[in-house]
């Protein structure tokens, strides 16, 4: 993955040469837009329940919780509370190749904290304390996993009397196991599947060791638990399929499943699973009264070569699906890429959002993308509810492809990342270093976003890594606001074709990217100067505010700092590749970790002013949430485990912040 960029040696360069050349880099450094001060109308403030009962805090996603007890005058008061350590450091005996990242956000359901670790322990703390209450080890087998994750959990609570776990736990493992777990005392729920747990792996044989996992939760829409799964990138054609399917939250029973390589779906029962089709592994998000659930997919591996593929499988790939939670029939696809050549899968959970559209209220779905598009939609037939336009594209790929000749631009919508790297974009932290990165740039091809990868090497910009990843993106629903953390990262693809794939294994080369079954491997590494550091210019990582009625950009600023980047701290303001999402409060404030230093920072929200920051025991690439105590105090919590691909210090903390001396009294 293009993260592997930043791990601990590749700034080496910034800590030797910037404290020689004083301010050369922040000189470098392209201004960022910063809009006027808005006047939004405020439509009123939201009950504030103090509860985060899913992913996202709710089935919608949006990251956002309507308490203010926190807010722009106090918010530098905030202090750390309690801290909670998992054990799991992650050091997997069991296959030294995994690389571990924390990215769980904690779900909140009555007084109690629920959350996994990366190798699926699922604990259970005290919300007001932090004490464990009960841990459940499910001894996941994560040999072959290359990256080790669990994003959290799913919580369902029956309505009728029900003689064993009245509410239960859904959690799904890396090597595919869905469980149900007791929410009171920890222990699998012996009504769900076998002894609590229901394998995935059904119809999915043969499975390669690490080639599928889950590692996002179940969607739980009523009493049906919707998962997907990931599928190993760019290793064969002959992989599991990237099926998504529906089980009965009490019983475990399969009641659909819904496959995006097939014309028909929902699948007929006994139906085969089409192997290597599009996966979606990424958080699902819902809406009950639509009674839809909505799909980021990716798609069929390999994702460099596309040649294979059928034309169903392209048809439902990189695209948003709305899926009947009920059936599991496809009521509406919206595709953001097509004929994905480029690892431009939807990785962001869609976010759901009601605005106004000619003095009409309409139901809306926000899908970022790792393009940098903001896709608008309306959520009820998939209709664009900004102009997208579908535009020319660079052509001439390699023998045996086809190439989409155009590609969807969401025109009406500010987009988060530039489309095109220039040479005068180029960047080094020594004119000797710039010429070099001017040089490469002219080895390669680069026509623009989407131009296809190539025998010489094509500049993929953004990378694979995206402008928004899993992390997504928050929204304020009160004052429509979108908040995003980005990447503006490039990387070089270079297809190699099959005889000299095969000279290079014989010759003992390793090919991370082997692509079996097609006629080319793939190389795929990130446009970096001879000192490791991206030969683009900064800032790498960016944090952006949008209004959803205007379409305009409010404000950007870099996000993160050089802090724990470089064997010397120091924290250069150059934003900097992050990992996780944001939340945003009431309290007009948005928290955001996720950057690859080792903080967790409040900024206002309406001029993106950083108002405080806090360091962590460990790398914060994860979404933090935020809920109300017993005693009506709020808390503010952050999984800080790090996250190896990142090259973020790792650990095993889960810490809580709140305003000294809060009780339920000073809660408004």
């Amino acid at each position: 993955m293009i993260a592997t960029m930043f791990r601990k040696r590749l700034l080496w360069g910034v800590a030797l040469v910037v404290l020689g050349l004083g301010l050369y880099a922040l000189f470098r450094m392209p201004s960022l837009e910063k809009a006027p001060p808005f006047q939004h109308g405020d439509s009123g403030k939201l009950a504030a329940s103090g509860e985060w009962t899913a992913y996202g805090g709710d089935l919608s996603g949006r990251r956002y919780a309507g308490l203010d007890q926190i807010n722009t005058d106090n918010v530098s008061k905030l202090e750390a509370v309690w801290t909670f350590h998992t054990g799991d450091t992650a050091d997997h005996k069991q296959d030294p190749r995994n690389l571990p990242a924390f990215e769980a956000t904690p779900i909140k359901v009555g007084d109690t904290l629920y959350f996994c670790t990366p190798t699926n322990v699922i604990f259970a703390l005290d919300a007001e304390s932090g004490k464990e209450r009960w841990h459940f080890n499910p001894g996941t087998d994560t040999r072959g996993h290359y990256q080790v994750t669990c994003r959290g959990v799913s919580f369902h609570h029956q309505a009728a009397e029900a003689r064993v776990c009245r509410d239960r736990i859904l959690a799904a493992t890396l090597d595919a196991r869905l469980l149900a777990l007791d929410a009171a005392s920890g222990k699998p729920c012996p009504d769900f599947g076998t002894n609590g747990q229901v394998s995935l792996r059904t119809g999915q044989e043969p499975i390669k060791p690490g080639f599928y996992s889950i590692t996002s939760p179940p969607v739980v829409v009523g009493d049906v638990a919707v998962v997907g799964g990931l599928v190993l990138d760019n290793q064969s054609t002959d992989v599991p399929s990237g099926i998504v399917r529906a089980y009965d939250v009490r019983s475990g029973e399969l009641r659909w499943a819904w496959d995006a390589g097939s014309a028909v779906n929902p699948l007929p029962v006994n139906a085969p699973y089409d192997r290597g089709s599009p996966n979606a592994w990424g958080v699902f998000s819902a809406d009950e009264s639509l009674g839809l659930i909505f799909v980021p997919t990716g798609n069929r591996s390999p994702d460099y070569f596309g040649g294979e593929r059928s034309a169903v499988e392209d048809a439902h790939a990189s695209a948003v699906v709305a899926i009947e939670a009920a059936t599991g029939r496809t009521r509406w696809v919206f595709q953001t890429v097509h004929h994905d050549l480029w690892d431009y899968d939807v990785a962001s959970q869609p976010v759901l959002v009601d605005l106004e559209q000619d003095g009409k209220p309409v139901p809306a779905l926000v899908q970022a993308t790792k393009t940098g598009q903001l896709f608008l939609l309306d959520r009820r037939d998939g209709t664009p509810l900004t102009r997208v336009e579908e535009r020319p594209v660079p052509q001439n790929g390699v023998a045996g492809e086809r190439l989409a000749a155009t590609q969807p631009y969401s025109v009406g919508m500010p987009s988060l990342h530039p489309t095109t790297l220039r040479k005068e974009d180029m960047w080094g932290l020594t004119p000797i270093d710039r010429s070099w990165c001017e040089r490469a740039y002219e080895k390669y091809r680069h026509e623009g976003l989407f131009t296809p990868p190539s025998l010489q090497g094509t500049i993929n910009f953004p990378s694979n890594l995206g402008a928004s990843n899993w992390g997504s993106v928050s929204v304020d629903p009160r004052r429509h606001i979108l908040i995003a953390n980005t990447n503006q990262i490039a990387s070089i693809a270079r297809l190699i074709p099959r005889v000299e794939a095969d000279r290079m294994r014989a010759a003992g080369i390793t090919l991370y990217h082997p692509s079996a079954g097609t006629p080319f491997a793939a190389d795929i590494r990130p446009f970096l100067s001879p000192l490791g550091i991206p030969c683009n210019a900064p800032p790498w990582g960016v944090l952006t505010a949008i209004d959803l009625d205007r379409h305009q950009i409010l404000w950007q600023r870099p996000l993160g700092t050089t802090r724990d980047l470089a064997p010397v701290p120091v924290p250069l303001a150059l934003g900097v590749p992050n990992m996780g999402g944001s939340l945003i409060t009431a309290g007009n404030l948005i928290f955001i970790g996720a950057a690859a230093d080792n903080y967790l920072r409040a900024f206002a929200l309406d001029s993106g002013k950083e108002l405080w920051r806090a360091r962590l025991p460990a790398g914060g690439q994860a979404t933090p949430m935020t809920y109300t105590g017993r005693t009506g105090r709020q808390y503010v919590v952050i999984a800080a485990g790090g996250h190896a691909h990142l090259g973020s210090t790792l650990g095993d903390a889960v810490v809580a912040y709140a305003l000294p001396g809060t009780s339920s009294r000073q809660h408004q």
